[in-house]
């Protein structure tokens, strides 16, 4: 089985990016956050799930009606915590039957919300990419077109930057002052080699 390695970070470090390096290197990568929006709209039993906790509404037309869902979870911390608990269990499972099927060297799992969903347990190895959180504002504020404010009430549902960043085994500095695709290479190169080990 391929090495299990994961990339995680707070909102606008870049991991996306990061993700998208490793993937042109010819490492598959599975999006977590993706994954979660096609199996709430494939998984029955999620669907269900999500049904029964916030009404028949929260789908039009047998699609998830996100913006109804958003409007409800993004306020209330409660229910934000409720809707991520039938998620992420699912998506999990998901991600795990993915991994078992990945034949190369390592294989990559990207997700915002690694430590908080438990998600961590199933990996090897964990690189979190970081930034100045000054820059990460900007970032999501250009991205998305939302006002600091918005921003930094997103920041406030995320781990703390520096609790994240400790608990990685690997991470990468995406300042726009240390160029980001050396040090990817570079680390590429320490996973071919900790893979090579892991298969002894």
């Amino acid at each position: 089985m391929a090495l299990r390695v994961g990339i995680t970070g707070g909102i606008g470090s870049g991991k996306t990016t990061v993700a998208e390096i490793f993937e042109l290197l010819g490492i598959p990568v599975y999006n977590a956050d993706a994954a979660a929006k096609e199996l709430m709209n494939t998984d029955e039993e999620l669907k269900n799930a999500i049904k029964k906790n916030f009404g028949e509404t929260a789908y039009k037309n047998n699609e998830l009606d996100r913006t109804y869902l958003a409007s409800v979870v993004f306020n209330d911390p409660e229910k934000l915590m409720l809707l991520n608990s039938l998620v992420h269990p699912v998506t999990i499972k998901n991600a795990e039957q993915w991994m078992k099927a990945q034949t190369t060297a390592y294989a990559i799992k990207e997700a915002a919300l690694m430590f908080e969903s438990g998600a961590d347990k199933m990996l090897d190895y964990v690189i979190g990419v970081t930034a100045p959180q000054k820059l990460r504002i900007l970032r999501v504020m250009n991205r998305d077109g939302i006002s600091r404010e918005a921003v930094l009430k997103r920041l406030s549902r995320q781990m703390d930057e520096e609790k994240k960043i400790n608990r990685c085994d690997f991470i990468l500095t995406n300042d726009e002052t240390r160029l980001l695709i050396p040090q990817v290479l570079e680390l590429h190169k320490k996973l071919l080699s900790l893979a090579q080990s892991h298969k002894k």
